[in-house]
């Protein structure tokens, strides 16, 4: 399997230097030169197996031979050993057609374990087998960093640091975080929002000078390929569990990067038959407003009660446009370096074809708080603010209701106390595992949003 970028300008890789790659040399993302491919019967015979067993007929097809298979099926039993709940993914039933898939059963109550996990331990694998060590630099808007953590802090190759918005996380995404105190971990609190940090990091992956060409930098972000292809499984593992590939199957995926959403995506075109994927934002809608209307403009960032998806500018978007323009980098850099002065438009042929699979919704907060109560009150479920977003969404654009809807729950409640409380509970409790959060001990530095400053500290205390 070899990886091509999305600019179109960068040597192609195969999956070992992908992941420890991260963003191409051309600052495109790397993605398959050809997609795998599952036959209906092949999708057919899954049902009943363990998560794992999918996950490793999943990822086998983007890893090929790279990986022995004896060490990535060890990999994946690892890493989804972590996870408090057997069916690692559960599926439950919310009305006669509606299903909420749980993916915050994870060391860190998010759906960025599902993906983290195992990063870390690819990771730690190449690097080994490199005799390397590597410097991990991260953003987060509140789940990544704490997930990317808890997947690297047992690694023996990695130095991880991670960058979240000063002040503008909950107090438990933080803590999560902070919390960590192995001497691999550095947490940096920026002052700043979001794209700062993200920013940052890609600027410091566009010139990698400041490490003195002797370590090598690695995203763990999503524009890292791993991220995706792990996430690509649980699409297959829940639309076979509602009858798939007999009937098509739609979902509703909370989403502000776009990451998440590319990897149902990926599966659609690995041979799952889907219907729909209903993209939820919040009031940063950047992505609500190219799909609904063709607008892919920036707006201001605005501060919400759903944090992980207050983003202005959706980095893995540009997968999908580079599928929308066949595969035509120059096409992509091009739209993308105008985004970055002026508001611009997809070809209207392209946009269309986007138009055929995805509809979109953007739910502000108070609208939030509401879908909140009223999914308590119809179904038992305490939804978090972002989950609460994609239930709104799979109810209001749902384009065919005899088909199966399955609404992505990417966080735990607990996570996002504000919102709950704003909601009239008295709040979520953590799982016993994490009782004693706000107890423990914390660790990180406050910086400014300027890349000079971060990269001394990332140069000042990597190993």
């Amino acid at each position: 399997m070899r990886y091509i970028s999305t600019r179109g300008q960068a040597p192609a890789l195969n999956f070992e230097d992908v992941v420890l790659t991260g963003l191409a040399s051309d600052g495109g993302l790397y993605v398959p030169e050809t997609i795998p491919q599952f036959s209906a019967e092949e999708i057919a015979s899954w049902a009943g197996l363990p998560y794992t067993d999918i996950a490793y007929k999943v990822m086998h097809a983007f890893i090929g031979d790279e990986i022995p298979a004896d060490t990535l099926k060890s990999m994946i039993e690892d890493t989804y050993g972590t996870f408090k709940h057997d069916a690692v993914t559960p599926l439950k039933q919310l009305d006669s057609n509606h299903y909420l898939l749980e993916l915050f059963h994870g060391p860190t109550l998010a759906f960025k374990d599902v993906a983290l996990q195992m990063l870390g331990r690819l990771l730690d694998h190449f690097l080994g087998k490199r005799n390397e060590h590597a410097v991990i630099m991260g953003a987060t808007s509140g789940d990544t960093g704490s997930a990317a953590i808890e997947g690297c802090k047992p690694c023996d190759h990695v130095d991880i640091f991670i960058l979240h918005p000063y002040n503008r996380v909950s107090e438990v995404q933080r803590r999560q975080m902070t919390t960590v105190l192995a001497d691999n971990v550095f947490n940096i609190a920026v002052e700043g929002n979001f794209d700062d940090c993200q920013a940052i990091v890609k600027e410091s992956f566009n010139n990698q000078d400041f490490l003195g060409g002797k370590t090598r930098l690695v995203a763990v972000n999503s524009i890292n390929w791993a991220r995706i292809m792990a996430q690509v499984v649980y699409y297959f593992v829940s639309a076979v569990a509602v009858g798939s590939p007999h009937r098509k199957v739609s979902f509703s995926v909370p989403s502000a990067n776009f990451g998440d959403v590319f990897a149902g995506y990926i599966a659609y075109k690995m041979g799952l038959p889907v219907n729909q994927f209903v993209v939820a934002t919040n009031a940063n809608d950047i992505l609500h407003r190219v799909i609904s209307k063709n607008d892919f403009s920036k707006q201001p960032l605005l501060h919400t009660l759903s944090p992980s998806m207050d983003i202005v500018v959706s980095s893995n978007f540009e997968r999908l446009l580079f599928d929308l323009y066949d595969n035509d980098g120059a096409a992509v850099e091009d739209l993308l370096k105008r985004f970055n002065n002026e508001p611009v438009h997809i070809e209207q042929p392209r946009w269309d074809k986007a138009r055929e699979l995805f509809d979109s919704l953007s739910v502000d907060d108070d609208t939030t708080i509401e879908v909140i109560k009223e999914a308590f009150e119809r179904t038992g479920e305490l939804l978090d603010p972002h989950t609460a977003t994609g239930y709104r969404a799979a109810e209001t654009c749902n384009r065919d209701k005899a088909v199966p809807m399955i609404t992505l729950a990417t966080a735990h409640p607990a996570k996002f106390e504000d919102a709950i409380v704003k909601a009239g509970f008295k709040g979520a409790p953590l799982p016993a595992h994490m009782a004693d959060l706000m107890e423990r001990e914390e660790r990180f530095s406050v910086l400014p949003a300027d890349a000079e400053a971060i990269q001394a500290f990332v140069v000042g205390n990597k190993r």
